[in-house]
């Protein structure tokens, strides 16, 4: 299949934010938690669905422009990086066990919810099944054997029910909607061109050395690095202007909505009912296991929730940043259950829950993601 004609994905990529913009004005009209994304993502999500042949033939949304945004991100959350997260103490060191804990126990009811009730084949339900890691789970799980379409789409719908999830529930904890765009905007004091530029900068400076260091999730990870070390010298201030976080919102709120362009509905239903099982018992155990460690630690319980929710590192840095939560401390809980969670998929032959054979030479590429 071709690639449509630039000029023609450009212009429809543009339709879809401008569209998801509007969905994210509406969600905070009816007061809606992180209005932006979720609105945009709704929106995006039922054209998608609804309107898919209007779509350009081979449409997929720009990763690049995405990627700008999600550096931006980065740098949003880099800028609240406290030094003390360079000094854990044995209240974080325990947070990451329970982290630890809740990779080894989601994979493994997920395993189970999907062969038992779901009725797949061993390769599709161990790698499905993954808390984490998304490309890796696409990438490993295509050269075991297993249903790249399921597969794939149970973990987008994994990573769009918790980031939809996550601040609804917060709302309704709280009484009223969370993480609306007018608590968006980062650092001290007016957002100059000047500063806007430097945001910029260090989200593409950051990115490019990331990806030359092959840092793990380097397109937020090394923003988030590069905006950290800047801040601590003291030269400016990082000053993120709100409506740039809003629209890193409807950015990763219409890249997320797009995914579902091409699915037939019946196998997307089956796989909603799945991923709605798979994720509310990840949701009951992360919070479970934040509960146990506030009591024990003294960390904050919302911070802690958020860090054990098994979204996107990208999505739930968001997340983070828009309930007022510490993004950094989120960030660096994510990116250990990431890495924790590929190391524990390789074991899947070891543990007796993969067959040994049926192995292809050349799996096709997987699908850009970072969770």
């Amino acid at each position: 299949m071709s690639n449509p004609p630039i000029l023609r994905q450009t212009g429809f990529t543009a339709l879809l934010l401008l569209l998801g913009t509007t969905g994210g004005l509406a969600a905070g009209q009816a007061g809606a938690p992180m209005p932006f994304m979720l609105g945009a993502l709704a929106v995006t999500a039922l054209i998608s669905g609804f309107a898919g042949q209007f779509f350009p033939r081979g449409y997929v949304f720009p990763q690049r422009f995405r990627l700008l945004f999600i550096g931006i991100i980065g740098v949003a959350i880099g800028a609240r990086v406290n030094p003390e997260l360079l000094r854990p103490g044995p209240g974080i060191a325990l947070s990451f066990g329970a982290v630890t804990l809740f990779v080894v126990l989601a994979q493994l009811a997920n395993n189970a919810i999907f062969r038992k009730v779901g009725g797949l084949d061993r390769p599709t339900a161990w790698f499905s099944g993954s808390p984490g890691g998304l490309l890796e789970a696409v990438t490993m799980g295509e050269a075991a054997g297993a249903d790249i379409r399921m597969l794939t789409l149970l973990q987008f719908l994994r990573i769009i029910l918790v980031v939809s999830l996550v601040p609804i529930a917060f709302s309704i904890r709280e009484g009223v909607p969370v993480g609306s765009a007018a608590g968006l905007s980062m650092g001290q004091g007016v957002a100059s061109p000047a500063g806007i530029t430097l945001v910029l900068v260090l989200a593409v400076l950051g990115s490019a050395l990331a990806l030359r260091l092959r840092l793990p999730a380097g397109q937020l990870t090394g923003p988030l690095i590069l905006a950290a070390a800047f801040g601590w010298s003291g030269v400016a201030d990082i000053v993120i202007p709100g409506w740039m976080m809003a629209a890193a919102q409807v950015v990763v709120g219409v890249s997320l909505g797009a995914r579902f362009h091409g699915v037939r509905a019946g196998l997307l239903m089956r796989a909603a009912g799945l991923s709605l099982m798979s994720v509310s018992a990840m949701l009951a155990l992360g919070v479970g296991l934040a509960e146990a460690v506030h009591l024990a630690t003294g960390l904050k319980l919302d911070t802690l929730i958020i860090s054990y929710a098994p979204g996107g590192v990208t999505e739930m840095g968001l997340v983070a940043i828009s309930l007022s939560a510490d993004p950094a401390l989120v960030a660096l809980h994510h990116l250990y259950r990431i890495t924790l969670t590929v190391v524990f998929l390789a074991l899947g032959k070891r543990l007796g829950v993969l067959p040994g054979t049926g192995l292809p030479q050349k799996p096709e590429p997987a699908p850009d993601g970072n969770d």
